[in-house]
C-alpha cells in the first residue's frame, strides 16, 4: 500500500500532527506500507533531508489560510500514484485543496481520509480568547471544511473521546465513517547517563533535586498559570524534605503569555526558589528530563492526545492531568496517574494526591504507567490498527 500524507508543515518545532506522522511512518514501513508527505514548507527548510521518508516541500504558503497555488496541480498530477491520501489537520488550505483537487480530477479513484488531530473539539469554539477565530472557523466550516469532511472516505480519530466531541461542534456534520484508530509513539530510547548529563546542563539551578515535569508548549491552553498558582500553595504547605521542584520545559517563553509567567515567577520568592524554566528540550536533554522526573504534570484546558503525556508514560512516569486531555479515561482506568478538573482546585488536587502517596504507592503507579503505554500507545499496534481500519474501507 502507498499512502500520501498532506499537511501544512512538517517543521519538527511544530510538534503535534507532524510528530505523529514521524512516529507512524516507520512502524507502517515494517508492515509493508510506503508513505510520502507533501507539505507547504519552503523547499530550503533546514530540517528537510533528515527524515527516513520522502517529503515534498512545495511551498512556501502565503497568508493566514496558508494558501499555495502549487498544491492542487501537484495533487492532481500525483494522486493516482497512491492508494489513499490522509489529510492531517483542518482550517488551512491544504485540507480544502485535497477535496477540490480530487473532485475535479476526472476518473479519480483515490480516496482520502481526514485526521483532525483534535481540531473539531468544541473548546476551540468556546474559549473566550478565541472569539474571532471561532467566527472564522464557523465561516470556514460553512464554506470549505464541511465539504472536506462529508466527501472523505472516513474521519480518523486518535481516541473515542475525540470522536464523541467532534459531533458536538459544527453543523452540518455528516462524515461517511468515523474511525477510532488510536494513536501511538515510538518507544523512547533506553536510559543512559548522557541523558542525565545533558539535562543537567540546561537545569543547573535544579542542582539534582527531585522535581515534577511540565514539558509542552508554553501556552494559555496548557493551564500553566493555574499550575503555578496551585504549586505555590502546595509548596508552602509541604514539609521541606517532601518538596518537589517544578521544571517547565517547552517553547513559547518569548510570547506575551510566556513572559507573564516568567515575570510572575521572578517576582515571587517561593516560585523563584522552586520553579525552573529550561526552554524547549530535545534529544538527550529531553529524555533526561523525562527519566529524571518524579511525575509529569499537564493540567491542560484542551489536549487531543498529548504526545508528551504518552512519552512520560513510556518512561514509566505517572501523569497528573486534567479531564480535558482526551485520553484521560485510559489514564484513570489504568491508575497510571491522577485526573482532575482543569481549574485551580483541580490543579491543587493533582499535586496533593501525588504528595500523599507513599513511596511504595508511587513505585506501583510508575509500573502502571509503563504498562499503560505498552497496552494503549505503543506505535506498533497503533500502526496496525490504522492499517486495518483503512483496508476495511478501501478494499
Amino acid at each position: 500500500m502507498k499512502i500520501l500524507r498532506v499537511i501544512g508543515g512538517m517543521d519538527p518545532k511544530g510538534g503535534g500532527p507532524c510528530q505523529g506522522i514521524r512516529n507512524s511512518i516507520p512502524a507502517l514501513q515494517t508492515l509493508g506500507v510506503h508513505n510520502e508527505v507533501v507539505c507547504l514548507d519552503a523547499p530550503d527548510y533546514d530540517y528537510l533531508g533528515s527524515d527516513s521518508f520522502l517529503i515534498h516541500a512545495i511551498g512556501p504558503s502565503v497568508g493566514p489560510w496558508s494558501y499555495s497555488k502549487m498544491l492542487i496541480p501537484w495533487l492532481q498530477k500525483h494522486a493516482e500514484d497512491f492508494d489513499l491520501i490522509i489529510v492531517h489537520g483542518l482550517w488551512k488550505f491544504s485540507s480544502f485543496a485535497v477535496y477540490k483537487a480530487l473532485k475535479e480530477l476526472k476518473g479519480n479513484t483515490t480516496p482520502y481520509f481526514v485526521m483532525p488531530h483534535g481540531m473539531l473539539d468544541p473548546y476551540f469554539q468556546k474559549a473566550p480568547e478565541r472569539r474571532l477565530k471561532a467566527i472564522r472557523n464557523w465561516l470556514f466550516w460553512k464554506l470549505f471544511e464541511s465539504k472536506v469532511i462529508s466527501h472523505a472516505a472516513g474521519v480518523l480519530f486518535t481516541c473515542q473521546e475525540e470522536l464523541m466531541l467532534a459531533r458536538r461542534t459544527f453543523t452540518p456534520y455528516k462524515p461517511v465513517k468515523e474511525l477510532n484508530v488510536g494513536y501511538g509513539i515510538q518507544a523512547p530510547p533506553v536510559y543512559h547517563d548522557k541523558m542525565n548529563e545533558a539535562f543537567k546542563l540546561v537545569s543547573k539551578e535544579l542542582n539534582g533535586k527531585p522535581y515534577l515535569l511540565f514539558l509542552s508548549r508554553v501556552h494559555k491552553k496548557k493551564g500553566l498559570d493555574l499550575l503555578l498558582a496551585a504549586y505555590k500553595i502546595w509548596v508552602d504547605l509541604t514539609k521541606e524534605n517532601e518538596k518537589l521542584d517544578l521544571v517547565i520545559a517547552g517553547p513559547g517563553l518569548e510570547t506575551d503569555y510566556g513572559k507573564g509567567l516568567l515575570k510572575a515567577v521572578e517576582n515571587d520568592s517561593t516560585l523563584k526558589q522552586y520553579v525552573h524554566f529550561t526552554g524547549m528540550l530535545s534529544g538527550d536533554a529531553k529524555w533526561g528530563a523525562f527519566y529524571g522526573a518524579e511525575a509529569f504534570v499537564l493540567p491542560s484546558h484542551q489536549e487531543n492526545f498529548g504526545i508528551a503525556i504518552v512519552e512520560a508514560l513510556a518512561c514509566g512516569k505517572p501523569v497528573l492531568i486534567s479531564d480535558k486531555v482526551n485520553i484521560w479515561r485510559e489514564i484513570k482506568n489504568e491508575a497510571a496517574g491522577f485526573v482532575e478538573n482543569d481549574d485551580f482546585e483541580g490543579a491543587i488536587n493533582l499535586l496533593s494526591k501525588w504528595g500523599k502517596l507513599t513511596s511504595i504507592e508511587k513505585k506501583i503507579m510508575k509500573q502502571r504507567a509503563k504498562k499503560t503505554f505498552l497496552k494503549h500507545y505503543s506505535i506498533e499496534p497503533a500502526a496496525k490498527r490504522l492499517l486495518d481500519a483503512l483496508r476495511k474501507v478501501i478494499e
